[in-house]
């Protein structure tokens, strides 16, 4: 069964660095496709970034490029999300998933819990 486990959330302040971890508790991370989305406080949930084992492909949504990057380690199933310059509008609850595919990030079989994430001064 797959149980995906985030950690790194936190308190930071505008233009700081966050690095969340995902990784596939208690087994291998099998699935080739991994998703960071958020929620902030009275929004829907958005996809921020994908990752597909596979084939290499990287999503980013707008808000984030340039600031944020994914990256697999296979030899420590996780995936990773580094957030540089982060922004106070970046605040939210971030989930890692198993979406359907980086070209459809409309849905996913399984998340994982969440880790906050608070950018202020």
């Amino acid at each position: 069964q797959v149980q995906l486990v985030e950690y790194g959330g936190g308190l930071v302040q505008p233009g700081g660095s966050l690095r969340l971890s995902c990784t596939n508790s208690g087994f291998d991370f099998n699935y080739y496709v991994i998703g960071w989305f958020r929620q902030a406080p009275g929004k829907e949930r958005e996809a921020v970034s994908c990752i597909d084992n596979g084939d290499g492909s990287l999503y980013y949504a707008d808000s984030v490029k340039g600031r944020f990057a994914i990256s697999w380690d296979n030899t420590r199933n996780t995936v990773y999300l580094q957030m540089n310059s982060l922004k106070p509008e970046d605040t939210a609850v971030y989930y890692c998933a198993t979406p359907w595919a980086c070209t459809d990030l409309s849905g996913a079989d399984n998340w994982g819990q969440g880790t906050q994430v608070i950018v202020s001064s």
